[in-house]
């Protein structure tokens, strides 16, 4: 007989990585619409998302953004 909690919990490892990859690619949507218009209408958006400060790039602030709401989510 195979024991249950091996198998539910590798159903909830996965269920578990669905819902931050969900999760991970709503923020990442909002906030990259946030810089984008911030960017047009020329704004300083680095400073409004936390962890984007020192990013180079639009897409590294936003997924640095990303990254540290999750650590904080999590």
């Amino acid at each position: 007989m195979t024991p249950l909690s091996n198998t539910s919990a590798r159903h909830e490892a996965r269920g578990d990585s669905l819902a931050y990859h969900f999760i991970f690619a709503v923020c990442f949507v909002t906030f990259l619409c946030v810089a984008l218009v911030a960017s047009v209408l020329l704004l300083p958006w680095r400073s409004w998302l936390p962890g984007a400060e020192g990013s180079e790039t639009l897409v590294g602030g936003v997924r640095g953004a990303v990254y540290t709401l999750m650590s904080h989510l999590i």
